[in-house]
C-alpha cells in the first residue's frame, strides 16, 4: 500500500506559506487600533491648532515675546487637561449609554420576547438568511439571552460595549497629545524674534498638520497627499482667526 503521508517538500511549502501568513497579518499589515489614533489626532490637532491660534493673536496684539510665551505655556496647559477631561466624560458617558440601552434590551427580552423574537429573524433576513438555515440562526440566538441582547446591542442599535478603564487611557493620551502639539508652534517663540516666528511657527504648524493627514491617510483610508493638505489648510485658517483678532485689537505702542 502506497505511502499516503504529506511529502517533506509539500509540508516545507506548508509551513514556509504559515509563516508568512502570520507574518503579512501581524507585522506587514496589522489592523490598527483606531481608538488610539483618534485619540492622538485629536488631542495633537486641538492643542496645535488652538494654541497656534493664541500665541498668533497675542503676538499681533503686543509683540512682546515674554507675552506670548506666557499666553502660549497657559494655553497648552489648559487645553491639556481640558481635552483629557473631555476625553474621560465623554468615553464614561459611551459605556453608561451602553449598560442603560443592554438594560433595557434585557426588559424588553423579558417583557415582549415574541417582538424581540421578530427583530433577530429581521435582521439575519435582511442579510440574505433564509429557510431552514435562518431558523437555527435565531433558535441558537435566542436560546441564550446574553447572547440575544449582544446581538441587539451590535447590529439593531450598533453600540459596542466600552471598557471603563478605558476611559482614563484615553483622557491620558488625548492630554499627552494635546501638550505635545501645543508646544510645536510655541518653539519658535523662544529663539526667535516675535515677527519671525509667527511665519515659522505657522509654517511648521501647517507642515505638521500634512504629515499627520499623511499618516492617517496611510493607515486607514483616503489619499495622503489630499488628507495632508485638507488637515492643513483647515488647521491653518483655524489658527488665522486668532491673528485676525490680534490685528483688531491691537495694543498701541507706549511712546
Amino acid at each position: 500500500m502506497p505511502d499516503q503521508s504529506p511529502s517533506p517538500i509539500l509540508n516545507a511549502h506548508t509551513h514556509e506559506f504559515e509563516h508568512y501568513a502570520h507574518d503579512y497579518h501581524h507585522r506587514l499589515d496589522p489592523h490598527q487600533a483606531a481608538s488610539r489614533l483618534s485619540d492622538i489626532i485629536l488631542g495633537g490637532q486641538d492643542g496645535l491648532v488652538n494654541v497656534l491660534g493664541v500665541i498668533l493673536g497675542v503676538a499681533a496684539a503686543t509683540n512682546d515675546p515674554r507675552i506670548v510665551i506666557v499666553a502660549g505655556l497657559a494655553a497648552t496647559f489648559a487645553e491639556s487637561v481640558s481635552m483629557g477631561a473631555v476625553a474621560y466624560t465623554s468615553t464614561r458617558a459611551d459605556s453608561d449609554l451602553y449598560e442603560s440601552e443592554r438594560a433595557r434590551e434585557h426588559r424588553h427580552i423579558h417583557l415582549v420576547p415574541a417582538l424581540e423574537r421578530q427583530e433577530i429573524r429581521d435582521i439575519y433576513q435582511r442579510k440574505g438568511f433564509e429557510g431552514e438555515l435562518l431558523d437555527q440562526i435565531v433558535d441558537k440566538i435566542t436560546a441564550d439571552k446574553d447572547v440575544w441582547v449582544t446581538v441587539m446591542m451590535a447590529e439593531e442599535l450598533q453600540l459596542v460595549p466600552t471598557d471603563r478603564r478605558h476611559a482614563i487611557r484615553s483622557s491620558l493620551v488625548v492630554g499627552l497629545a494635546a501638550i505635545v502639539g501645543s508646544l510645536i508652534p510655541l518653539a519658535p517663540f523662544i529663539f526667535l524674534p516675535v515677527r519671525v516666528s509667527m511665519a515659522v511657527s505657522v509654517a511648521i504648524a501647517a507642515l505638521t498638520l500634512f504629515a499627520v493627514g499623511v499618516y492617517k491617510a496611510r493607515v486607514t483610508v483616503g489619499h495622503p497627499g489630499k488628507s495632508g493638505l485638507e488637515m492643513a489648510v483647515i488647521g491653518t485658517l483655524s489658527a488665522l482667526v486668532g491673528y485676525g483678532v490680534g490685528v483688531l485689537f491691537k495694543i498701541p505702542a507706549t511712546p
